[in-house]
């Protein structure tokens, strides 16, 4: 099978090409690199500037492109905005692949229009990124979302691609609980893939050490919307309450290769206070035997089918939840080496990126 997966976020899309590559499928990524994060793609196209140079550079690369864009057996979009134009000229682009590839496949892994108007007015989840209950957040980076999405060019994209795509793929619990809905007879659940680690994890890192040392990445634009701001605050106060017990690194808005090489050794990872399920950050730090502290919902463990395994410590949205958390880890450190192979059980089992590569092929299949 010859697949094109377009966009890219926190590594998803090449993740899951290298996993289709290992199953012997021709996959190739064309992205953006996801901005500076810059993760790795087969073909590069990254907008350098948004005036009018910008754009016309832009769009002259990805009109040289299309001739290559031909011929696959599945396109599969990361997003509806899967490139960096505006919503009305992403609708030509895709026209175009519509009509020379074979099946599409629309990816609900993050922010779109769906996931924006049910957490705002639906509601289904106790808390998101725009909600606490029923009530709306109104930080400023929830309401720009919603300006963004709700009555303008890019719903009524997000809507067409969805209805004519072939298939909707969503990679967590919140996304699933958005399309599912809506179109049952299209939408799959499929889990992000995670690649294992090289080597083993040292025995001696599953052995009880103080300090503890915890790790948290901040992108400075979306702290109080992802909630970073609540966590980095909790984990300052438990660690100059107990200084000898607990650590804290903080990377903030670093490329994906310095965000994981301070991230390695780390026992604790913080990450998306107002998430009920980890993604792909976290899951990429429990395939090492780090353990995380987020979203770890029953919702999370239910949709996996996962029993017996609970390596998450979840928290709810607020200061003194997360406080609560990480001051009983720093006061009984032998709760983390049962927690750290608790951690990469659960990729093993439920994130293997050559098992998640078999279940998207196995969808693709079905279309």
């Amino acid at each position: 099978m010859k697949i094109l997966l377009i966009g890219e976020y926190s590594n998803v899309h090449w993740t899951l090409a290298e996993g289709l590559r290992a199953l012997g499928h021709e996959a190739h990524v064309l992205s953006n690199g996801d901005f500076w994060k810059n993760y790795p793609r087969d073909i590069d196209l990254t907008r350098h500037s948004y005036d009018t140079w910008g754009a016309l550079g832009y769009i002259t690369r990805l009109l040289q492109l299309l001739p290559r864009l031909r011929g696959y057996d599945v396109v599969q979009l990361v997003n509806p905005m899967f490139l960096e134009l505006k919503a009305s000229r992403i609708q030509h682009i895709y026209n175009y692949l519509r009509r020379h590839n074979g099946k599409i496949v629309l990816g609900a892994f993050g922010m779109d229009h769906y996931w924006v108007k049910t957490c705002t007015e639906e509601m289904p989840l106790r808390y998101s990124d725009f909600n606490i209950g029923k009530e709306q957040r109104t930080n400023a980076e929830a309401v720009a979302e919603r300006n963004d999405w709700l009555g303008t060019e890019k719903e009524k994209l997000n809507k067409h691609l969805a209805e004519d795509a072939d298939g909707i793929v969503a990679g967590l619990y919140e996304y699933w609980i958005c399309y599912h809905p809506l179109f049952p007879a299209k939408t799959v659940f499929i889990p992000y893939p995670v690649k294992p680690c090289q080597h083993p994890v040292p025995e001696e890192r599953f052995q009880p050490r103080l300090p503890i040392r915890l790790f948290i990445g901040i992108n400075k634009s979306r702290s109080s919307y992802k909630g970073t701001d609540i966590m980095l605050a909790a984990a300052q106060s438990v660690c100059r309450k107990h200084p000898g017990l607990i650590t804290l690194t903080v990377a903030e808005s670093v490329p994906y290769d310095e965000y994981t090489r301070l991230m390695n050794g780390s026992d604790v990872l913080l990450d998306q206070l107002y998430s009920y399920t980890p993604s792909m950050n976290p899951l990429q730090a429990m395939s090492k035997g780090i353990v995380c502290i987020g979203g770890g919902e029953p919702e999370n463990y239910q949709i996996l089918g996962e029993r017996d395994l609970r390596p998450i410590l979840n928290v709810q949205p607020t200061f003194q939840s997360v406080y609560e958390t990480i001051e009983n880890l720093a006061l009984h450190p032998e709760l983390l080496p049962d927690l750290k192979r608790q951690s990469i059980r659960y990729i093993q089992k439920h994130h293997d990126y050559l098992h998640v590569a078999q279940k998207y092929l196995s969808f693709y299949e079905t279309l």
